[in-house]
């Protein structure tokens, strides 16, 4: 027998379990249908877990040099087996947190793959949702009034570099790595590769990172990359950009050995293993869209600004409509949808407000426009920027790389971007996306006291600093 539901959810992700919390707390009866574990990529491929990892890199590295803090102790040894279990354990507290979740919220959960059916027996349009369950029973009919697809993403790889799990592998592999390897040749310099190779590095391994463009991070401020490239360099990280790999060239016996090309010259390269990281695609095969109106183009589902399809009662968020991949864009976008389609007159989201992060050592953090894009927009720009090393408590932190740059409009005052690059500062930028929102100036931010002495202090003397008023630059 068919159950009816006011929303059935697609894909148990950050963005799709989210957006069923937010249903369920508007009283409507809801529904999410997820074939893995619910979390998603996020919370058992991706955010979470790498960030485990990349914590243990860095107490390790820390624990190297703990003798610059006045404390001697023997040459720590790393037990990756234990980092694993660690990283396993965070991601199963959470895991269960989440299943939580969705028991309090009344919210049912199928287990199993959910495919959109088009005009049925069991509705005169297309939405009905067919479930093949995990466990082998019957397909379960799922009638919602309305549909949310958040199915997400996968890793992509490129031609001749297929994914092998012995040799080739992306993120989602080298999760579950069960030992390290003594080096390794990462494919892509954008954030995930740069967070990889800054954690691969602090582990020990001998890392080499081919990117295709000029740069590494071709998406973040042109003073932000180029200061990481020092960073990683300074670290023993190998950096090759401008290059093109040759997927028909690559050799797997001991380890793998490719070639790649830059500036009309061929060079080969070696380690133990490879890491293809080139970026996402949207999940869109087989979810039965081909028996609905809904428009796919690049291979992202095409939404408008409350992530309604051309089917109005489905709608699509995360990943898989493209746009800016990242789990609190997805929370974001589930939750204008669903008080979209309950008649509660959301606000769009403005992505220009969307803070991102980058989990490296150093990390960086960006919010707004870059100052090559507030340029190319035809905006006069002024800019301010200010160094960790004149902050008090990076120096007693430890870490003084790195800087916070702002970008403001000359003419106006007002912000149009704010960068940084440096310690904690996925944690500072949450600052700089309050002050996009409520359309601050830096003249506002620099009078925002900020206490003594705290990594935050670099915020309001770049804020100073625009306008050439630093105190301590």
């Amino acid at each position: 027998m068919a159950e009816e539901y006011d929303l059935v959810v697609l894909g148990g992700g950050t963005g799709g379990y989210v957006a069923a919390v937010r249903a369920s707390q508007l009283g409507l009866k809801t529904a999410i249908v997820e074939s893995g574990k619910l979390g998603g990529t996020c919370l058992h491929r991706g955010c979470i877990p790498s960030k485990a990892l990349l914590r243990s890199a860095e107490v390790y590295k820390q624990t190297k040099e703990a003798d610059t803090y006045g404390i001697e102790t023997s040459e720590p040894t790393l037990n990756f087996f234990k980092v694993q279990e660690r990283k396993q354990s965070i991601v199963d507290t959470l895991h269960k947190g989440v299943q939580g979740l969705m028991k309090q919220g009344k919210i049912d959960v199928y287990e199993g793959f959910g495919r959109i059916l088009g005009p049925s027996i069991f509705s005169p349009s297309a939405g009905t949702i067919s479930v093949e369950m995990n466990n082998g029973e019957e397909n379960e009919m799922l009638i919602p009034k309305n549909v949310l697809v958040a199915t997400g993403s996968s890793p992509r790889t490129l031609p001749g570099l297929e994914v092998d799990e012995q040799f080739v592998m992306t993120s989602d592999e080298a999760l579950s790595m069960e030992e390290l390897p003594s080096s390794i040749v990462i494919v892509g310099g954008g954030v995930i590769g740069i967070e990889w190779a800054s954690m691969l590095a602090d582990f020990g391994v001998e890392v080499t990172v081919l990117e295709y463009l000029d740069r590494i991070l071709p998406t973040e401020d042109h003073e932000v990359a180029k200061e990481m490239t020092r960073l990683m360099k300074k670290k023993g990280v190998k950096l090759v950009t401008g290059t093109k790999v040759m997927g028909d060239t690559l050799k797997k016996e001991q380890g793998i050995e490719i070639q790649a090309e830059r500036n009309g010259e061929t060079e080969t390269y070696k380690a133990d293993r490879m890491l293809v990281s080139v970026g996402r695609t949207p999940n869109v095969k087989n979810i039965g869209l081909e028996n609905t109106d809904i428009q796919v183009e690049n291979g992202a589902i095409q939404t408008n600004k409350y992530y309604q399809t051309k089917e109005s009662h489905i709608y699509a968020i995360g990943d898989v409509i493209g746009g800016m991949q990242l789990a609190h864009v997805a929370s974001h976008e589930g939750i204008i949808a669903v008080e979209h389609m309950s008649e509660q007159d959301p606000l769009p989201m403005d992505m220009e407000q969307v803070p991102s992060c980058i989990y490296s050592n150093p990390e960086v953090a960006s919010v707004g426009l870059t100052e090559e894009q507030a340029k190319e927009q035809g905006y006069d720009v002024k800019t301010g920027k200010f160094s960790f090393k004149a902050i008090g408590k990076a120096l007693v932190f430890g870490d003084t790389d790195g800087f916070v740059k702002i970008v403001a409009d000359k003419q106006t005052d007002d912000l149009l971007g704010v960068h940084m690059l440096g310690p904690h500062v996925t944690d500072m930028i949450s600052e700089a996306g309050l002050a996009k929102v409520l359309d601050a100036t830096p003249w506002e931010i620099a009078h925002s006291i900020h206490p003594h002495p705290t990594l935050s202090e670099v915020m309001g003397e770049a804020a100073l600093a625009v306008d050439g008023k630093q105190i301590h630059g």
